[in-house]
């Protein structure tokens, strides 16, 4: 019986509006309309983290706001060091904020096909490795490549020595518990960016316009 019962409720809810006709509804527009510029207008009003620049010598890739390849780069004698970043789940009582970033660090060589991948967790006063891989070079997609040979054994599962040095050597390439502030900020501007740019173009859509170029 209870079953029966949700389904029902799914069913009503599923159909709040009649479904006859055929033609559009101005008045369902005009309310979602409204609605999406509500929120761009609030989302606009929302106070931008102070600016900060990222540990010396990493440089900030140009674009990277709005691509998903790497946000900082720099040289270390012959190698390229990459670093990507996303956020981790956020705590279930504030889903505003960003304290746990995931980032992925790219070790190249110009004469190796390969690069060293390194999935870290990264904390305002931590860095954590969770595995470390040869991978293909990646083409600035933000995209790891998935493997088709045999990655390494289990990070967590090598000897405290193993572990102390891999932190050392990416350390050594200035990838810490530094970055986080400057991450932190860059991502907290890219998800507002992207949060605007949902609101404009839902609602370029839903009011028939096109969205202008790079909108």
């Amino acid at each position: 019986m209870w079953k029966r019962a949700s389904v029902a409720a799914i069913g009503a809810l599923r159909r709040p509006f009649s479904s006859r006709g055929s033609g559009i509804s101005p008045a369902v527009n005009s309310l979602l309309l409204r609605s999406l510029k509500d929120h761009y207008l609030e989302v606009s009003k929302m106070n931008m983290p102070p600016k900060v620049s990222p540990p010396s010598p990493f440089t900030i890739v140009k674009g990277a706001l709005d691509s998903h390849g790497p946000v900082l780069k720099r040289s270390y004698g012959e190698e390229e060091v990459s670093v990507y970043v996303m956020r981790l789940s956020a705590p279930e009582d504030d889903d505003s904020a960003i304290d746990q970033l995931f980032i992925h660090v790219d070790v190249s060589k110009p004469s190796q096909k390969e690069s060293l991948i390194f999935l870290c967790g990264l904390y305002e006063d931590a860095l954590g490795i969770h595995s470390v891989s040869m991978r293909p070079k990646l083409q600035d997609s933000g995209y790891l490549l998935i493997p088709s040979q045999y990655t390494g054994p289990v990070f967590a599962e090598l000897d405290d020595k193993m572990r102390d040095a891999f932190h050392s050597y990416i350390e050594e390439r200035g990838v810490n518990e530094s970055l986080f502030k400057f991450l932190q900020a860059w991502l907290y501007v890219k998800e507002h960016r992207n949060l605007m740019r949902w609101f404009k173009t839902m609602g370029l859509f839903i009011d028939g316009k096109k969205p202008a170029t790079g909108a």
